[in-house]
């Protein structure tokens, strides 16, 4: 069988037809990843960054050694995610199966902050507190410290094997390995008491699950934070591509400020005393130098720019050097940047001329426009930010008013009743008592609404009762065997509640149950 077609005749006219520049600037869906050494910022940004960075990676490791006092009947650890009896503590927060709802609501709440985030500030989440941008920001700091700097790395890596290029190589992916595994052991100890099960890991009796889930973080976070880096961004994450629909024209985004910068020359004042028209930037290259992304941001908006804002940092550092005004690059709106563009271009009708929009001593005209904090208040943003306050006040609410206490009652399918020697009826019926306080209380059973009808417990007497006190097990299902028992009374179907209560009145719970009879309208 030919594996090959012939080629479309229409097809070749038209790749011949393509301009041959097209064609080699065509780029492909991957490339092969390209070695980035970014260089240390120092500024404004970058001091924030690291504070993100410190709050964050310490919250992710020193969480599960927080102790949290719940009495002696529930574990002491303040955040536990406790699989085997099935609930989630947070703090004084205890949350069971079936208030799942609150894990969901706090999703939404996560996505809604998300959207209202990149909406007003664009991709502050990738740019600051995302774990990738915050594991690769570690991971540079330790390559940085072995390795040296930009300059220093990009030697280090050209110039050939020896000793202390071995030397170098090994402790750096020797501490990358440790932080993937201190960050795969971290979360495993989210799932069970963190100082028991760092015993049972380092003397090897700690469950297989727990190793493999160490290996498997260690595996990943090594890979994606030391190895792909911006690759994640680029390839792997849908956020890049999603975020394009929730920016709008005033929305802050990094930009470079190309009315001011425009014409770029590393040699202004040559030029200027040639007659040319110069911009502000020199093309040092200081904020591609900076960028973890490797891009320039002169080339415009580019799906991979994080907006982490280090090249602002970077440019500012120049401009003060050269004596002249900050933000050549800077958080700016569409709309504001249009703006300014149309004043230094006399409304597109020139060619730009930063001299013209700059008083004599270096200050920007009235007519340059300033980004306005009223245009966080406008529609788009209110929604998020109302459906997101909602969402919240709501759990809040109801986590307020939850009720501590549930009961479920099934009914006993066969027999669906017993006619007993005396002509009374009997019903069967298993009850759980769920005791959602971490301590033992006792709980009054009673029934309502079936008269004549009295209750019996084998596990607890033998005798008959509207009413029985019962010792509900902390944080527990307590299950029971009650059958009820009534006269004969000719109806087929009798609906009546049953009725929990702890002693100190402050948790209720009701079941409304079915009682079989062979009526006679059946």
């Amino acid at each position: 069988m030919n594996l090959y077609t012939a080629p479309d005749p229409d097809n070749v006219e038209r790749v011949n037809a393509e301009p041959v520049n097209a064609r080699r600037n065509r780029q492909p869906l991957y490339a092969p990843r390209k070695k980035i050494f970014p260089k240390r910022a120092e500024g404004r940004f970058r001091r924030f960054k690291w504070l993100v960075m410190l709050v964050t990676l310490g919250i992710y490791y020193i969480s599960p050694w927080i102790r949290w006092d719940r009495g002696p009947y529930a574990p002491d650890q303040a955040i536990l995610i406790d699989l085997s009896s099935r609930r989630f503590f947070f703090f004084f927060i205890e949350i069971w199966p079936q208030e799942f709802y609150y894990v969901a609501g706090l999703l939404v709440m996560a996505g809604f902050g998300l959207f209202l985030v990149t909406s007003a500030i664009g991709r502050a989440w990738c740019g600051y507190a995302c774990p990738q941008t915050v594991w690769v920001d570690l991971f540079l700091v330790i390559e940085r410290a072995i390795e040296g700097d930009r300059n220093a790395r990009m030697k280090l890596d050209a110039g050939p094997w020896t000793l202390g290029k071995m030397r170098k190589r090994i402790l750096k992916h020797t501490v990358w390995l440790l932080i993937g595994i201190a960050t795969g052991g971290a979360w495993i100890f989210y799932f069970a008491d963190a100082p028991s099960l760092a015993v049972s890991l380092f003397s090897g009796t700690a469950p297989v699950v727990a190793y493999a889930t160490v290996a498997t973080l260690t595996f990943t976070t090594y890979v994606l934070g030391g190895l792909m880096r911006e690759q994640v961004c680029t390839y792997m994450c849908p956020w890049p591509r999603i975020q394009g629909a929730m920016l709008d024209e005033n929305s802050l985004v990094v930009t470079y400020n190309d009315w001011r910068g425009e014409q770029r020359s590393r040699h202004a004042k040559k030029a200027q005393a040639a007659g040319q028209a110069v911009g502000d930037c020199v093309d040092c290259n200081a904020c591609v130098a900076v960028c973890p992304m490797g891009i320039d941001i002169r080339d415009g908006q580019q799906m991979e720019c994080i907006t982490c804002a280090l090249c602002i940092d970077a440019c500012d550092s120049v401009m003060d050097k050269i004596g002249k005004p900050r933000g050549l690059i800077a958080y700016a709106t569409l709309s504001e940047y249009a703006g300014n563009m149309a004043i230094a271009t006399d409304g597109g009708r020139a060619p730009v001329q930063p001299a013209k929009v700059r008083n004599v001593d270096g200050t920007f005209i009235a007519g340059i426009r300033h980004f306005n904090w009223r245009v966080i208040a406008r529609p788009r943003l209110l929604f998020y930010a109302a459906v997101w306050a909602s969402i919240g006040l709501a759990m809040l609410i109801h986590l307020s008013m939850r009720e501590r206490l549930e009961l479920n009652v099934v009914h006993d399918r066969n027999p669906q009743y017993v006619l007993e020697s005396d002509g009374s009826i009997r019903n069967g019926y298993t009850l759980r008592i769920l005791n959602m306080v971490p301590a033992p209380r006792k709980i009054d059973l009673s029934i309502s609404g079936l008269e004549g009808a009295t209750m019996r417990i084998p596990e607890l007497s033998k005798t008959e009762a509207r009413n029985f006190s019962i010792a509900a097990a902390p944080d527990a299902v307590t299950a029971l065997k009650v059958f009820v028992t009534r006269k004969q009374t000719g109806a087929a179907v009798n609906e009546f509640l049953f009725s929990i209560e702890d002693e100190g009145h402050s948790d209720r719970a009701t079941y409304r149950a079915a009682f079989n009879a062979p009526g006679e309208n059946r």
